[in-house]
């Protein structure tokens, strides 16, 4: 599995404030500490916000900060924001072969498995390792 650099952004951002549930960062300040762009980060944090694990506030008190349950949400309630589910992307070529489609087979396993470790792991496990 393959993840899109949103689908990164969204797993940094959201475990950078589940980390200190009551600090509050900026855009600007997760962009920095991620070496990407404000506005690249600002689509994610909506992203994000729109789906309930961060809340952003405008003006200069505001910023970003995680409003989930760190126990309960898991690595792939973020992946699954930004990425098809297994078996929901677009055809590649080459696919309509038979070698084509054995391959894909064992592909979509691979990413079935992907995504059941990736439901295995909340956020609080995670970053209990840091």
């Amino acid at each position: 599995m393959k993840l899109q650099t949103a689908t990164r952004l969204g797993l940094y951002a959201v475990l950078e404030l589940a980390r200190d549930p009551d600090r509050t960062l900026s855009a600007a300040d997760l962009a920095e500490r991620f070496g990407v762009s404000n506005h690249h980060l600002a689509k994610v944090l909506g992203t994000l916000s729109t789906a309930g694990f961060v809340r952003g506030g405008r003006g200069a008190s505001g910023g970003y900060r995680f409003i989930g349950n760190r126990k309960r949400t898991t690595l792939m309630d973020i992946v699954a924001l930004f990425e098809p589910a297994p078996g929901q992307r677009a055809k590649e070529p080459g696919e309509d072969t038979d070698i084509g489609s054995a391959l894909q087979r064992v592909l979509l396993e691979i990413d079935e498995i992907a995504e059941a470790t990736l439901r295995s792991i909340s956020l609080e496990t995670l970053l209990a390792h840091l």
